[in-house]
């Protein structure tokens, strides 16, 4: 019997790489996503739950399966404040991922941020090091921590000045010492993320940009 993935998020850069990889791999018998629309995907091995977040109580038993796969997040610009996209970005995933924990879920994989810190002054780096924080209090027995540099790769709804962004630190991500704000493509972290569960040991492990890379591979 091959494992059973779960994943949110499944509709964004990552996510929708991630899926992809996942549907194609044979350790896998069954990919359960929850989503807040439907993607429009079929097949044969993909469950999905088009499902409210912000009413946990009513889907929270459907979060069971091997390993939970987070990668959900938005934009100040798409979801209107810094209070909304806190909500998404942090509030929904630890839903999901207390969720899981309680269903008994072993292994945990959070695509954060590369700056991720819950004592930063900056918004989004705070928000992505509190919800790590958070979810490893969770008692998952395995907890992956994903920060890759800027993501490259078209997008559902592509976002103002990162493509300047990307040529720029596709350049001086070759930099010595400079890997790590490299440019990486959102199907190298999805890989990336399969390979670390399939690796995944006891305990709490972060993977930065340069090691995305070789996982990826």
């Amino acid at each position: 019997m091959g494992a059973v993935a779960l994943v949110i998020g499944s509709t964004g850069l990552v996510g929708q790489q991630l899926v992809a990889c996942l549907l194609e791999d044979q350790r896998f018998e069954r990919v359960v996503s929850f989503v807040r629309r439907s993607s429009g995907r079929t097949h044969a091995k993909l469950e999905e739950h088009v499902i409210d977040f912000r009413a946990p109580d009513a889907w929270a038993d459907l979060v069971k399966g091997d390993v939970l796969f987070s990668a959900l997040g938005t934009t100040i610009k798409q979801a209107g404040s810094k209070p909304a996209m806190y909500e998404v970005d942090h509030t929904f995933q630890l839903n999901t991922a207390k969720a899981a924990a309680k269903n008994g879920v072993k292994a945990y994989v959070l695509v954060s941020s590369a700056s991720a810190s819950p004592s930063s002054p900056v918004f989004y780096s705070r928000m992505k090091g509190e919800l790590e924080r958070d979810t490893e209090k969770l008692g998952f027995t395995s907890v992956t921590f994903v920060r890759p540099g800027l993501l490259g790769g078209a997008r559902e709804k592509p976002r103002a000045g990162e493509r300047f962004a990307e040529a720029v630190l596709e350049v001086v991500g070759w930099l010595p010492g400079l890997g790590n704000v490299k440019t990486i493509q959102g199907r190298t972290v999805a890989k990336a993320m399969i390979e670390a569960w399939q690796q995944h040991k006891p305990g709490v492990v972060v993977l930065r940009n340069e090691q995305l890379f070789v996982l990826g591979a």
